[in-house]
């Protein structure tokens, strides 16, 4: 990366001068106090509820009857029971669950809201299953030993890996009380630069092992910003310039022991697989019916503008 290019990552972005979009009109401000950070019990709830969620979802509950059923299994003393039954009413009334995580902004963080949102969009090969197993990594690695770093990545890949759209992912991010003042500046940092300049770049340059590089030529050396990567991590990002992002993904998970983000698996089913042989069969169908046309030399090309044309007689 060239240093001119380098001079405006340090310098593009000042926390002091942080302005967010995070805002919303979120009702229902009294169901719960003001966002904080969840303790160990509800991370450990959560990841609970996700998992359950996504097991019987996919045995073909109803989503309305899973809700209804399983405040009754969550630890009485969190604040998940009310959520979820919040949650209940809201699919009923509107239709979305996602619309319920964004209401209750005091407990459910804006991350969670926008991968139950992306999950629920039309066309999104990202589907509820995905979304919930995607969520309850996040909590269970909540509940253990986080760090900022890891928990930042691993939203980060989510978004990539699923293509869920940076500029509303990364401004989730942001708005997840996790965060200090430091890394909410970061996510903006990124959600402006994402594309134009490497996520590797991006990562080293905010790591410590770039300041120890900078007081080495110049003991007077005083970052713009502050540093937020380990050594180790900016150690990694500097290795994988200019290469796949997936390639620091990964490495950070296997040096580093960084959470892992489910991979989309092709789907493998029975319905599936005939539903793809039929496709295969009709593009068969239609080539031979083409071919048969073109030897009889009645080959009229208007008519493979319609899903479906019909034999030729003649």
């Amino acid at each position: 990366m060239s240093r001119k290019c380098q001079e405006s990552v340090e310098k593009y972005f000042r926390p002091n001068g942080l302005k967010t979009s995070r805002s919303a009109d979120f009702a229902y401000h009294n169901l719960m106090n003001p966002a904080t950070l969840p303790d160990r019990d509800e991370c450990i709830e959560q990841a609970y509820f996700f998992r359950t969620f996504r097991e019987r979802f996919s045995e073909n509950v109803p989503a309305q009857d899973i809700l209804f059923e399983i405040d009754q299994e969550i630890l009485s003393t969190t604040k998940l029971p009310m959520a979820v039954q919040f949650l209940a009413t809201e699919l009923k009334h509107a239709g979305l669950i996602s619309s319920g995580f964004a209401k209750l902004s005091h407990y459910f963080t804006p991350y969670q809201a926008f991968v139950m949102r992306a999950a629920e969009k039309e066309g999104m090969k990202f589907d509820m299953a995905a979304a919930l197993l995607v969520l309850e990594r996040e909590a269970t690695y909540k509940a253990g030993e986080p760090s900022l770093s890891g928990l930042f990545v691993y939203q980060f890949e989510a978004i990539c890996r699923n293509r869920l759209g940076y500029d509303d992912g990364l401004d989730a991010i942001g708005g997840d009380p996790f965060y200090p003042g430091d890394w909410q500046a970061y996510a903006e940092l990124v959600r402006k630069q994402v594309g134009i300049v490497d996520f590797a770049d991006l990562v080293y340059l905010r790591s410590h092992l770039y300041v120890n590089e900078q007081l080495r030529t110049d003991s007077e050396y005083v970052p713009s910003l502050p540093p937020l990567f380990g050594e180790k991590e900016g150690k990694i990002a500097k290795a994988s310039r200019g290469r796949e992002p997936l390639f620091l993904f990964h490495a950070l998970q296997r040096q580093l022991n960084y959470p892992e983000v489910p991979r989309p698996k092709p789907r493998t089913d029975l319905n599936t697989q005939l539903a793809g042989m039929n496709v295969t069969l009709r593009e068969m169908d239609a080539r031979i019916r083409m071919l048969e046309a073109e030897a009889r030399g009645t080959f009229d090309p208007t008519k493979f503008d319609k899903p479906d044309f019909p034999a030729d007689d003649t």
